[in-house]
């Protein structure tokens, strides 16, 4: 009788974790989506060139990667549900203080670090690390799938929510806005609560799994340092296309508006993207998928760019694209999961979506400054494409089983604060090196690092 009570329990517990990480990662991302929205009007309206919010958002992804890690960490050691509530009300704080900045240092600092650490600690690699640890393994790859796939339904919504704040209050009371949605996340976290722990088995426990040894485990393993080398390509994808589409569309003639119902209908069908792959992942060769998904990225994206732009096909490019955008998501994180399982799985998913970021960043400036210099966007989305080919290919080489053991050093638990100090000393770092420049004096000069994507007009 206990076992028949703890299974209606069990399915219980789970249905409320898929129903409270769908709600975080429809807030979290769907928020972060409305992002790309805010670059011509924060650029007017500072008389900054477009190149600093690029590289806000570029910060934004890169502060989100290195905080991943430790997050992650946070969340497996003292539980996801206090990770997620910090996350969620230093989100918030970061987009309050971004609706009141007026000069790019306070857009950096805003947007950039401090929403980025936010996002760190409040999207969907501590959430789909919680739910993971939760459902058994049958049922894991599509709980995950359900949970991501409702991050897009908070883009589909938000974005047009945002498009509407913007034409009416403007964009200062947007971005406050949005913080506000964002801080609602705060009341959601509970049945994401517990740490790695509280999900182990009496055996687990009595013979622990130390986290450096793990990471020794990961270091050695082919397939986890392929999957990092993929996963960077998805980065760049989504983050290119989600703060440049508009930009794009518009600097060939089309209506800005249309570039961001095409966002909106990325965050529709991803819906169906994310929810079918991780029903399939569940199926099938998770790498095989993710192999078809990354080729089917490039030929999508290399038919956008030899089509005749127009309305219509930025639409049709946006549902295309969105039926695979984060559908890497479920499967990357379940094959993390399954190589290494649940003790540490925030930590070694946190490494490899901080590769995610690190393409992230380069999609989001790099991918400016090179369209800049070309005086067009069409090498990036080459690029794009060349390196979808190369996501497919890496797959068919990666091992979705069981990690090979390595011998441990010690039997001594892995400390979190040499990581957190390192990771502080590296984002100060980076901080230091943004924001320790001199602004320019006038909207025409721009620091050599900083991508610039429509030259001043003379006079």
């Amino acid at each position: 009788m206990t076992g028949i009570a703890r299974a209606p329990a069990t399915r219980r517990r789970l249905f409320y974790a898929v129903a409270a990480g769908s709600l975080i990662t429809a807030v979290s991302l769907g928020v972060r989506s409305t992002f790309g929205l805010y670059l011509s009007p924060i650029s007017d309206a500072l008389g900054t060139p477009r190149a600093v919010f690029a590289l806000t958002v570029a910060i934004q992804n890169i502060v989100w990667g290195l905080g991943q890690p430790v997050a992650g960490a946070l969340a497996d050691r003292y539980g996801s549900g206090r990770v997620l509530a910090i996350g969620s009300a230093v989100y918030a704080g970061g987009m309050a203080l971004m609706s009141r900045a007026g000069s790019s240092g306070a857009l950096y600092l805003s947007g950039g670090f401090v929403v980025g650490g936010g996002l760190a600690a409040a999207s969907f690699a501590v959430v789909l690390a919680a739910i993971g640890r939760i459902a058994p393994p049958n049922h894991r790859s599509l709980a995950l799938g359900i949970a991501t796939a409702m991050g897009s339904a908070g883009q589909f919504v938000l974005v047009p929510v945002a498009q509407a704040w913007l034409a009416a209050l403007g964009w200062e009371q947007t971005v406050a806005l949005m913080g506000v949605v964002a801080f609602t996340m705060v009341l959601v976290v509970r049945p994401l609560r517990g740490n790695a722990a509280a999900t182990m088995t009496a055996e687990a426990l009595a013979a622990p799994v130390y986290l450096r040894d793990e990471l020794r485990r990961a270091s050695q393993s082919r397939s986890y340092l392929l999957l990092n080398s993929a996963f960077f390509v998805c980065g760049f994808h989504v983050t290119f296309i989600a703060t440049h589409l508009p930009a794009y569309v518009e600097d060939l003639g089309i209506a800005a508006s249309v570039g961001a119902w095409a966002l909106a209908l990325i965050g529709l069908f991803n819906i169906v993207g994310s929810f079918t792959a991780g029903a399939l992942g569940a199926r099938f060769s998770k790498s095989k998928l993710l192999s078809i998904i990354y080729a089917a990225r490039a030929v999508v994206i290399a038919a956008f760019v030899v089509t005749p732009l127009s309305p219509t096909t930025t639409v049709a490019f946006g549902a295309a694209i969105g039926l695979l955008w984060l559908a890497t998501v479920p499967l990357t994180s379940g094959i993390v999961m399954a190589q290494f399982g649940p003790a540490h799985a925030g930590t070694l998913f946190g490494i490899v979506f901080l590769s995610h970021q690190v393409g992230a960043f380069f999609g989001a400036w790099f991918g400016g400054r090179l369209a800049d210099a070309a005086g067009t966007y069409v090498p990036v989305w080459w690029i794009a494409a060349g390196l979808g080919v190369f996501a497919a290919v890496v797959h068919l080489f990666i091992n979705e089983g069981p990690a090979a053991p390595v011998e441990p050093r010690t039997a001594r638990r892995w400390r979190l604060a040499p990581t957190v100090g390192a990771s502080l000393l590296v984002l100060g770092a980076v901080g230091g090196l943004f924001l320790s420049v001199n602004q320019p004096a006038n909207a025409e000069e721009v620091p050599v690092f900083v991508c610039v994507l429509r030259p001043a007009s003379a006079g």
